[in-house]
Order: structure tokens, then sequence, then C-alpha cells
């Protein structure tokens, strides 16, 4: 059962800031502070001599991705 609440989490997690992501592009020309964004990246890597990877992850967060994070995490709250 934990397993399953932490899919459901992460779902309405990534869900929320995507909605909230294009929420922002579209309310931008209106309210111009939406569309500050501000890159987040990691990537780590690895050359073995027998294994080689890269591995690269970038997140893009706006004010209104932020929001929908936290309309997302108080929804999983609620459903609790």
């Amino acid at each position: 059962m934990k397993g399953k609440e932490t899919l459901t989490l992460v779902f309405l997690l990534i869900s929320g800031l995507l909605c909230g992501s294009i929420l922002g592009e579209v309310l931008g020309p209106w309210v111009p502070f939406l569309t500050k964004s501000k890159e987040i990246t990691w990537s780590p890597a690895a050359d073995l001599e027998i294994l080689k990877y890269d591995l690269n992850l970038q997140v893009k967060l706006n004010l209104a991705s932020i929001g929908g994070l936290a309309l997302a995490f108080w929804i999983y709250r609620r459903m609790k």
C-alpha cells in the first residue's frame, strides 16, 4: 500500500508542475512575472572501463509551476 501512495504523490506533483507551467505560459502576456523562470540541472555521469553513462535532468521552475506543485501537494493531503 505504501508504494501506491508514493506513486500517487509523484504523479500528482508532476501533474501539478506541468499544469502550473502551462498556466504560467498562457497567462504570461498578461501577468509577466509568471514567466520568469529558473532552471535547475543535475547531470551525473560515470566513465568506467566497461560501462559509460550520462544522465541529464533539467527542471524549469516558475512561480506558476511552484503554485501548481503546492496545489498538488494540498490535494494529496486532502485525499488521505
